[in-house]
């Protein structure tokens, strides 16, 4: 993490570098199964790998595409230029490039592979509906994420899935050098492994990914100094997210990962498939954020 002025979780840290810790230990163990059973697959294992540190190089570029967002200068957006300018001052770090996201969808996400290669983008929804102490809130959460790196370290804790993911739809049709009678109980061995690690690695992911948000939420209200105004934006963007079109929600939720709070929640199994936490969890921690501040929520 570089040096800023956002204010660390012993306890969130803690938990992430656990997971970290075991996300390690799946890469080591995966990687000494495939060395000692692949031929061939090793191609196909690279290759994923590279789609994902493109993911991770290009991550600004493909985010904004997505939602068809454009960045903005000073000129063309003074309001939300002058927030973010307060806030990078106030925590010490540089200044990302500003974007904005023609959409009713109210929300916003950073991304990018460093903090000097980032960028924040906000929707017209979100500018529409929040005001300006609240939409503060929400750059203070998501300078937050650059100023941790997030995207960096999410892209790598993904590409372990990403890898046993491919292995276990396509693995059985790579034999590798191995055309022997036991290629077969080899090939079961990989695809049985890779489909293994792929759940875990799914689980962690989604677990490292909901801590993260916590931290982002709770280093971005002490920035500020203004919990009950990142809580009231968290209360009314799930509340007006039910009024979207479900067409709408659907077409941006393969962006919920970066999204400030995700546009569609799973039903079954939320708190252990999804990429962020409750919105109760999340207005707990911020009433405790205002409580140790000594401000009413």
């Amino acid at each position: 993490m570089a040096k800023t002025r956002f204010r660390s979780d012993g306890g969130l840290t803690a938990r992430m570098g656990l997971v970290a810790f075991l996300l390690g230990a799946l890469y080591v163990v995966f990687g000494g199964v495939l060395i000692y059973y692949s031929g061939s697959m090793a191609i196909g294992a690279v290759i994923v790998i590279a789609l994902g540190l493109g993911q991770w190089y290009f991550s600004d570029k493909i985010a904004l595409a997505s939602m068809r967002a454009r960045e903005v200068t000073p000129e063309q957006a003074p309001e939300l230029h002058g927030m973010i300018d307060r806030l990078c001052a106030l925590a010490d770090m540089p200044k990302p490039r500003v974007a904005i996201a023609d959409t009713d969808l109210p929300n916003a996400f950073a991304t990018g592979r460093s903090p000097k290669k980032s960028v924040v983008c906000v929707t017209t929804g979100i500018m529409r509906r929040l005001d300006g102490e609240e939409l503060e809130g929400v750059l203070s959460h998501e300078l937050s994420h650059v100023a941790h790196r997030d995207v960096a370290v999410m892209t790598v804790a993904s590409t372990l899935g990403l890898l046993a993911g491919f292995i276990t739809r396509w693995g059985m049709f790579f034999g590798g050098g191995r055309r022997d009678n036991n290629s077969g109980p080899a090939l079961l061995v990989i695809w049985l492994v890779s489909l293994a690690v792929y759940a875990i690695s799914f689980v962690l992911t989604r677990a490292l990914s909901r801590y993260r948000e916590l931290s982002a939420d709770r280093s971005g209200a002490y920035l500020t100094g203004k919990p009950s105004a990142l809580a009231s934006a968290l209360t009314k963007i799930s509340g007006d997210m039910a009024r979207i079109p479900t067409r709408d929600l659907r077409a941006a939720e393969s962006m919920n990962a970066f999204f400030f709070t995700p546009a569609i929640k799973s039903e079954s199994f939320s708190t252990l498939f999804s990429t962020h936490p409750s919105i109760e969890k999340r207005l707990e921690q911020l009433s405790r954020v205002s409580a140790d501040l000594g401000r009413p929520m």
